[in-house]
């Protein structure tokens, strides 16, 4: 493997944090070995918020993985409009294996993912008051960062399956030296969920119960709820998300708008990436907006088949978008300064209430209860009754453009269907959840410099 495909620059991760809430005084040195930029707990702590900062950058966190996550999953809801190729690459299911933003979610994940390592092996000369919570938030970060790139370049994981098709290669050791043999294979999807789970579950026991803006006990359990939904393991699903819902001290906000936009996380934020007028940069309002709003001018065009999901002419979701001259956008951003909202109590009430009605339980509510508790916020009819299809819908209406869309596909097993030319003619074509054309291509760079990795079936050898 070639010694860039993982490097990057610990120092950098180290300095130039005055921004973040956690302030720590470092010498600004130009150079400093990486093992005495590991050798102090104030160093480690330095890179865990450093770490945070690279998660939330634009290839990760900041934007593009939930916007291709939604424009993987599009089955005429909304349309791809601007002008760059990569996301429309995605859009048309017709990726190409040197696609930048697949690429660059790759490079940024394992970046992510050697720094957590770093700071687990570095744990030892952490203050002991401190250590657990810094081995929580390193845990729950690369457990959030594996979830993404399995469900991304893997195929489906299908419960009751052995799963032990490719999934991404787990490394779990921190890399200082990239003179050694660098060339790894790729773990089953199996092997990949089974350390997420781990590393969820150390964090939960590890992290407080509030830490500020940062990761706490509750934002791992409720990406626990996530992980767990995917894999289609409803009776863990149902409980993590209960635990949220009765413990976490969150609450929903009062309207549906205030869930969105926001400068300063908000009572339903169960975590969120920070942006600020002085660092980082939502790419979601850059792609959603007009450019008045800080966008490029609506890359994301909503259209009437999203609109026509609506049962409830008094549902505030229904009427949450603006025209524009490119057409109908959503108004869940349209502040370049809000901070990104990855994990919200909305979504623990939709994992509780589909567990609870596929298992037939009812455990803190009733499926009913937990779906009209979202409709009520949003000023919608109440349902009596709620079926499957009832709660699939349901996070079609309250989730959408977060970055679901994708993941739901597959692991409800729906078909995408989409629109292509054919001999000069308008085709509809559909594409099965397990399709190779809905897993992303393993970068051709990831490729070429390690001669273990295998390609995903349908982009050549």
């Amino acid at each position: 493997m070639k010694k860039i495909v993982y490097r990057y620059s610990i120092l950098a991760l180290l300095v130039g944090l005055s921004a973040c809430e956690r302030k720590l005084d470092i010498d600004p040195e130009q150079s400093i070995p990486a093992e005495q930029a590991l050798s102090t707990s104030q160093n480690i702590q330095s890179l865990l918020i450093g770490t945070y900062d690279q998660a939330g950058t634009d290839d990760l966190y900041g934007g593009f993985l939930q916007m291709l996550a939604d424009l993987y999953g599009f089955s005429g809801q909304a349309s791809w409009v601007g002008t760059f190729t990569q996301p429309r690459e995605v859009f048309n299911k017709r990726i190409r294996v040197d696609n930048s933003f697949v690429r660059d979610h790759w490079i940024n994940a394992y970046q992510v993912v050697n720094a957590t390592n770093l700071i687990v092996d570095h744990l030892h000369v952490v203050d002991e008051a401190e250590r657990d919570r810094v081995a929580g938030e390193a845990k729950f970060l690369r457990a959030l960062v594996y979830f993404d790139l399995v469900r991304s370049f893997g195929r489906p994981y299908v419960s009751e399956e052995a799963n032990n098709q490719p999934g991404v290669p787990l490394s779990l050791t921190g890399i200082l030296d990239y003179d050694g043999d660098l060339a790894v294979p790729r773990n089953t999807v199996d092997e990949v969920y089974t350390q997420v789970l781990a590393d969820l579950n150390d964090a939960y026991s590890l992290l407080p119960e509030s830490n500020g803006y940062y990761a706490d006990r509750y934002s791992a359990q409720a990406l626990l709820a996530r992980v767990y939904l995917q894999q289609g393991n409803y009776t863990a699903a149902r409980d993590a998300a209960n635990d949220v819902i009765q413990n976490s001290g969150r609450v929903l906000t009062p309207t549906y708008q205030e869930a969105f936009n926001n400068e300063a996380n908000s009572v339903e934020d169960l975590f969120a990436f920070q942006v600020t007028n002085q660092s980082g940069t939502n790419q979601l309002v850059v792609h959603y907006a007009t450019q008045d709003l800080g966008g490029r001018g609506g890359d994301i065009v909503v259209q009437p088949a999203y609109l026509a999901l609506f049962d409830s002419d008094t549902d505030d979701r229904s009427m949450f978008f603006y025209e524009s001259s490119r057409g109908l956008l959503s108004s869940k951003y349209t502040n370049q300064f809000g901070n990104i909202a990855m994990i919200r109590l909305a979504e623990m009430y939709l994992i509780r209430g589909e567990a609870n009605l596929r298992l037939g339980t009812a455990v803190g509510a009733t499926p009913a209860d937990d779906i009209n508790v979202l409709r009520a916020r949003a000023n919608a009819a109440l349902k009596p009754a709620v079926t499957l299809e009832d709660v699939l819908l349901e996070r079609q209406l309250e989730l959408a453009f977060e970055g679901f869309l994708i993941h739901d596909v597959k692991r409800t097993r729906e078909t995408i269907v989409i629109v292509e030319s054919v001999g000069g003619e308008s085709t509809e074509v559909p594409i099965p959840y397990n399709d190779n054309r809905l897993t992303y291509p393993i970068p051709q760079r990831e490729i070429d410099a390690n001669p273990l990795l295998e390609q995903n079936p349908g982009y050549g050898t």
